[in-house]
């Protein structure tokens, strides 16, 4: 009978915590293979980073308002399925939201007062992904106007995790996870053969769990203000902001997304977030192959149509 091992490792990439695991023939097999995961999720992250001057992201961003620019049709496919999302949720989701002021939200203790709504619509001014102009024959990219930034802090990680999940695939690992900061990927079973089992951390105290399901060969992204928010006369702000309004969300403490793409599942998260319970359930309905769970400020849980929870 064949032996399978299994190999774990943690890491710092994007700026985030990615925790792979492979199932394989061997340590040695499963070592390399994550090697090679690693080596991909490198490469998105100098293609994508606004952190890195020489990524393509920060040429788009140094060139608005300028000129087009040549990029990799790689980066112009994600931008384009970037605005896809944006039209799916009505602008919730927009990669232009690079432009907003840090000065005017910084989610620490100084903070003790919202701006004023003029202010916060100032900030938000330059969001909008209709002003990207995409020219897919020459392969270029623009952003209309200057002071224009994009970036993809909301579906880059679940892109670079799916890519990590086809690369350890094509290398023949049969099974395993890419974490990629709670946006994760799973396919295969463990090593027992039972599915993968997912936990979904309680908003309240994330070392607990709210609920788990069984997953395999899905992906899964959580989106919450309990990592980062601020406390207002009582009334706790997430660090999600409406690009609509400039101001930070209420009322919902944590999305989960289910379905088949890490990158489609980061992608929706959020402007969910944003889009509040209603009309979020209503565009996750609509949507084939995807389900979705929302824990409110009251701890209620919601769910969309086509999904069971163990609570």
């Amino acid at each position: 009978m064949k032996i399978s091992v299994t190999s774990k490792r943690v890491l710092k990439l994007m700026g985030n915590r990615f925790e792979f695991t492979v199932i394989s023939d061997s340590k040695e097999i499963g070592e390399k293979a994550i090697d090679m995961a690693i080596q991909e999720v490198r490469r998105i992250e100098d293609l994508l980073s606004t952190y890195k001057e020489t990524s393509q992201t920060s040429l788009i961003n140094r060139y608005a308002g300028i000129q087009p620019v040549k990029v990799d049709v790689e980066v112009v496919e994600l931008i384009k399925r970037s605005i896809k999302i944006s039209s799916i949720t009505q602008g919730a989701f927009d990669i232009t939201y690079g432009s907003i002021d840090k000065r005017l939200w910084n989610f620490d203790t100084s903070m003790t007062a919202l701006p004023d709504p003029k202010t916060a619509l100032k900030s938000v001014c330059l969001i909008d992904y209709n002003n990207i102009i995409i020219n897919a024959q020459n392969s270029t990219v623009m952003l209309r106007h200057r002071g224009m930034r994009i970036g993809f802090g909301g579906i880059g990680k679940g892109y670079a995790a799916d890519r990590a999940n086809q690369i350890l695939q094509t290398i023949g690992i049969k099974s395993g996870i890419v974490n990629a900061a709670g946006d994760l990927v799973t396919w295969g079973t463990q090593i027992d053969g039972k599915s993968w089992t997912i936990g979904i951390a309680d908003p309240n105290q994330c070392d607990h769990l709210f609920s788990s399901l069984n997953i395999s060969n899905m992906a899964i992204a959580t989106s919450g203000n309990y990592e980062k928010y601020i406390t207002i006369n009582g009334k706790k702000y997430s660090h999600t902001i409406d690009p609509k309004t400039g101001l930070p969300v209420t009322g919902i403490k944590s999305v989960s997304i289910i379905c088949p793409s890490a990158e489609l599942a980061d992608a929706l998260a959020t402007p969910i977030m944003v889009m509040g319970i209603q009309v979020g359930l209503n565009m996750i309905n609509q949507l084939q192959q995807v389900a979705c769970i929302i824990i409110d400020d009251a701890d209620k849980l919601y769910t969309s149509k086509n999904i069971n929870v163990k609570h």
